[in-house]
């Protein structure tokens, strides 16, 4: 039953359908697992054990009906505490939501719900998904399974940490700045950062907006594109949403690279500090693309403005969609809240629409780029772990950091150029620690860095490496 709790997600999707076991024996052994792991590592915060049993049972008597089923189909899930759950509470980690039960599913729990996955709970946040270290004052904090004393990251942590201590096969999270990836990169799993639309977001108040996303995590790529061929897809009420059917990222991803055009930006052009033991961790590991037959250059886009983009936007939104909460219950809501909010108060219209130009052009440069190579290459964090008692690293590489987003900026440069960005499992630090590998394509490209992400995964097998702290204490 154990192994069970580690064999990759499309394998047990093929195992359910051919019948080798059934969903109740595939739910029990997690949930067995998540009873002995859970809580040393805090990464499932609301559980409905009855409720999945049943559907678990459902799962099973529609396949033995002959009844089509889903490409998910009798798959333990555990969504994140920010995506409403019908009849489950959602908490957004906060004390402001700290009882709240939605009447009815957000698309994204919808879509893997009707693709045949099993609902066991909810996974872990920080405070309203602000900040990239899960913890908050509802469920307290979420802990590495590699080593417990260190952050999972966020703020998609709980299911990053989850995977990794084999409890779910396959997650679902969002990314604004890294949330998707900085907590892959941690725990030493996959996740993607999807081009806007490629999962529509729905109900959201900002259809139009870019910056924040949601979509799939997984323990290999191929389990990433199988969450994505569930989650993506059109629907005409999102106004961003991509045409591109689900279907799309299903079947076999290549093991080899040849002729593949690649740049390697280490720090992003010089534009970030990155510790040591994270570039020591993964620039031996690019290599590896020149094994796999492609040819790899030092280069960087020119992201000249990407920064105000983003610091700019994120202010706005956030001022926009938690600014009464803070004027109203200024109490119930942490600091780096409050500074989010009071930045976006300080803008004014012409901020705003600066930033949207240097975002037009921060696109255009992108074009350029991607038009002579075909994969960027960078570092997903720019620290390792961190100890889970900080809110935050306070410097990079020997350089103070003026806020809690700037130690994120590996990823948060990325996310207004609108590219998918998918981070892999690449290596591990002298001390055991994950570090993760950033892997960049052309905006709607999701399928190209699931193809070059797998060939790589498939090389050095860095995410087969299991969690000895949390396997240990449960032996």
């Amino acid at each position: 039953m154990a192994d069970l709790c580690f064999t990759p997600a499309i394998e047990l999707a093929s195992m359910l359908r051919r019948r080798e076991i059934s969903a109740r024996e595939l739910l029990d052994a997690h949930l067995d697992r998540i009873e002995r792991v859970n809580p040393d590592v805090n990464a499932i915060v609301t559980m409905d054990a009855e409720g999945a049993r049943e559907a678990a049972r459902a799962a099973d008597e529609r396949l033995a009906d002959g009844e089509q089923v889903g490409v998910l189909h009798g798959l333990p899930v555990a969504f994140k505490d920010t995506h409403e759950t019908a009849g489950m509470r959602t908490t957004w980690g906060s004390p402001a939501k700290a009882d709240f039960v939605p009447k009815r599913d957000e698309l994204i729990v919808e879509r893997v719900q009707q693709a045949g996955a099993i609902r066991v709970g909810k996974t872990n946040t920080p405070e309203w998904a602000a900040g990239s270290h899960t913890f908050n004052p509802v469920f307290g904090v979420t802990r590495n399974p590699y080593d417990l004393s260190r952050s999972a990251g966020g703020s998609s942590g709980g299911a990053a940490a989850a995977l990794a201590a084999g409890m779910v096969p396959i997650a679902d999270g969002s990314d604004m700045g890294g949330s998707l990836r900085n907590p892959a990169s941690f725990c030493n799993v996959v996740g993607l950062r999807p081009t806007p639309g490629r999962v529509p977001t729905y109900p959201s108040p900002l259809g139009w907006a870019v910056l924040s996303v949601q979509g799939p995590m997984g323990r290999t790529v191929a389990d990433v594109a199988l969450g994505l061929a569930a989650m993506a897809g059109p629907d005409p009420r999102v106004p961003i949403s991509l045409q591109d059917p689900g279907q799309t990222f299903l079947g076999d991803l290549p093991t080899d690279l040849k002729g593949l055009r690649v740049a390697w930006a280490p720090t992003l052009g010089g534009r970030i500090p990155v510790d040591t033991q994270v570039l020591d961790t993964i620039t031996p590991q690019v290599k590896v693309f020149e094994e796999l037959g492609a040819s790899v250059v030092e280069d960087c886009p020119d992201l000249t403005g990407a920064d105000e983009v983003f610091d700019v936007l994120r202010a706005w939104q956030f001022e926009m969609t938690l600014g009464d909460l803070v004027k109203t219950h200024p109490d119930l809501v942490k600091q780096s809240i409050h500074w989010n909010v009071e930045q976006g108060r300080g803008l004014s219209g012409h901020d705003v629409a600066r930033a949207e130009v240097l975002h037009t052009k921060l696109h255009l440069a992108m074009v350029e780029f991607f038009s002579r190579y075909d994969v960027l290459l960078a570092p997903t964090t720019q620290v390792v772990a961190f100890d889970a008692d900080l809110e935050y690293p306070q410097e990079v590489a020997g350089k103070p950091l003026d806020n809690y987003l700037e130690w994120m900026r590996s990823v948060s440069l990325i996310t207004p150029t609108g590219c998918p960005a998918l981070s892999v499992p690449a290596g591990f630090t002298e001390d055991g620690l994950p570090a993760g590998l950033q892997i960049i394509g052309p905006a709607r490209h999701e399928r190209r860095v699931l193809e070059v992400g797998h060939a790589f995964e498939q090389a050095t097998r860095f995410g087969e490496h299991r969690p000895g702290p949390v396997l240990d204490r449960i032996a």
